[in-house]
């Protein structure tokens, strides 16, 4: 019974992020991010004193172009500071901008069509690296219309070249004996984990 109830609250929670009433289109052309005293806690609809601060004002600006390593010990909010900027959270005071542009008056799916993540633990469908690096534009009308038909694929590949040459995947995709048709197995079993992540990154790239 405990657990049931436990169930049915969760239920309860709205778990939608709230859209804006009059969502500003974005223009995002450079990508200079900056967080300007961001504060985050999990627990926003706590009493104050019940709620546990993961992130306590916080500033910092990734200009255009540039990399970034965000350094701590676990549950610092390393992971947390990228569910921010995808808005997969609300932030608790603060502001986060993208080219000057505070997220949290964009419409969620244009955001977040400006942000793509490899995470160190790929994902990959068992179909070809073709497949796997396509997907990354699946939104994009002129890849649904080839990337499930079969006598396109190589329009598809001319597509996802220049991505993969971009993330250094070319020439080993080349060198397998079905090039972009090769398999990639099971969650890329057939791939090593620098392999998958490379067309991660240019699945990311297309994007």
């Amino acid at each position: 019974m405990v657990d049931v109830e436990q169930v049915l609250n969760l239920l309860e929670v709205n778990e939608r992020i709230p859209e804006p009433e009059n969502p500003q289109p974005s223009n995002v052309t450079k990508g200079e991010i900056e967080f300007k005293n961001v504060s985050f806690t999990y627990d926003q609809k706590l009493a104050k004193e019940d709620q546990i601060t993961i992130i306590d004002n916080i500033s910092f600006t990734i200009p255009a172009g540039k990399s970034v390593g965000i350094v701590g010990q676990t549950g610092s909010g390393k992971s947390t500071i990228m569910r921010l900027l995808y808005r997969f959270y609300d932030i608790s005071s603060g502001q986060i901008l993208i080219d000057g542009q505070d997220i949290s008056q964009m419409g969620l799916s244009d955001l977040r069509s400006n942000i793509a993540i490899v995470p160190q633990d790929c994902v990959l469908f068992n179909d070809s690296v073709a497949y796997n690096i396509a997907y990354g534009a699946i939104r994009d009308k002129e890849i649904q219309d080839i990337i499930d038909d079969k006598d396109k694929i190589d329009s598809l590949i001319e597509r996802i070249i220049p991505a993969a040459k971009r993330a250094s995947i070319h020439k080993f995709v080349m060198e397998k004996q079905r090039g972009y048709h090769e398999l990639v197995g099971e969650r890329g079993l057939k791939l090593s984990g620098g392999e998958k992540q490379r067309v991660a990154i240019a699945r990311a790239l297309l994007k």
